[in-house]
């Protein structure tokens, strides 16, 4: 029986890898939170309730900060550990402008306690893997026709995605001074149910519903639409335990980057949209006009950019990609958080 520790569980996507994790394995759960504005525990509530009594004692709900230190009393509360998934983090790129420190601090000190409490492990359990997941805003804005492999370099435009930058360069030093089994994930502009409402999908769903002008972030001629490849959290999830079931096939992979031996894939979702063909989609689902103002994202929203696009090759080539259409799961979306109106309101 594995016991795998997630930190940052009561956070959108953490929340749905508890979930998955649960219904697809028989590993128990550890699930470690400091409960703030990204972590609600209604989260883990909402899917508790659904589980059944075997699998809620599975899950254990432990709070601490990783600000701080892991001291040996949350240690004694998280108990021996095998796997461990890391999603704790700052991720609002509006509130990292406004307060960068915050985000070194979580982002960057947060990661270094942990990969120091999995050094710990692993020296006295043999941890089996530690996984960061990461983000596809440690590129930069990508130009038309270019797709960010997983390698190739940092161009950070905002405080969030330089601490995720940051982060990552860890998890590489801790994979090769102290053979920590650690990899990489990026991901791209996660959504599903449950969100933050501020994030664009809850926010477009609730302004198309109450027929309110929807903002388009676009290029300076307000013409061309930025654009993302969405992906729904249970495929990132599924794309996790993927990674976690198939360590043969990444042994297999050689990294041609030097003598750094920490890999990096690539979570990549079924196809490119920009947000103006977005909003329509979720308009259709609800069967209402789109009400739009295209704007000029960089006057607008300094430090976010038109485009990001992550290559999805790699992972291809192990034998996994999303197993459902973007189109599909916007119109799931879409019907899942109209009927749980709570989880869109600010």
């Amino acid at each position: 029986m594995k016991r795998v520790l997630i930190t940052g569980g009561a956070g959108f996507i953490a929340h749905h890898l508890i979930y998955y994790l649960i219904k697809k394995t028989s590993w128990d759960i550890v699930s470690l939170d400091r409960l703030d504005y990204s972590g609600n525990l209604n989260r883990l509530d909402s899917i508790l309730s659904s589980l059944t009594q075997e699998q809620k004692s599975r899950v254990t709900i432990v709070y601490h900060d990783l600000k701080s230190e892991i001291n040996p009393w949350i240690k004694k509360e998280i108990g021996e550990i095998d796997i461990i998934l890391h999603l704790a983090a700052g991720s609002h790129v509006d509130r990292s402008i406004d307060y960068p420190m915050e985000f070194v601090l979580d982002n960057v000190v947060g990661t270094t306690n942990i990969l120091e409490y999995a050094r710990e492990v692993n020296v006295s359990n043999q941890l089996e893997r530690f996984i960061y997941f990461s983000t596809d805003e440690v590129f930069g804005p990508a130009p038309p026709g270019i797709y960010y492999k997983e390698n190739d370099r940092y161009n950070s435009t905002n405080p969030y995605s330089a601490s995720k930058a940051g982060a990552e360069e860890l998890v590489v030093a801790f994979e090769n001074t102290y053979g920590l089994p650690a990899i990489i994930t990026h991901t791209m502009n996660v959504f599903g149910e449950r969100q933050h409402p501020e994030k664009y999908i809850p926010m477009t769903i609730r302004k198309v519903r109450d027929k309110k002008i929807v903002t388009i972030h676009s290029d300076k001629t307000k013409k061309i639409p930025g654009s993302r490849h969405y992906i729904h959290a249970e495929d990132v999830c599924d794309g996790c335990l993927f990674l976690l079931l198939n360590e043969k096939k990444i042994s297999t992979i050689k990294n041609d980057y030097g003598e750094a031996r920490c890999k990096k894939f690539n979570l990549v979702g079924p196809s490119e949209i920009n947000n103006l063909d977005l909003a329509l989609k979720i308009a259709k689902s609800q069967n209402i006009d789109l009400k739009y103002e295209m704007v000029d994202f960089h006057s607008s929203r300094p430090g976010h950019d038109l485009r990001y696009a992550l290559d999805g090759n790699l992972m291809k080539q192990l034998g996994w990609k999303p197993k459902i259409s973007i189109e599909k799961r916007i119109h799931e979306v879409v019907n899942w958080t109209l009927k749980n109106k709570r989880w869109l309101k600010l």
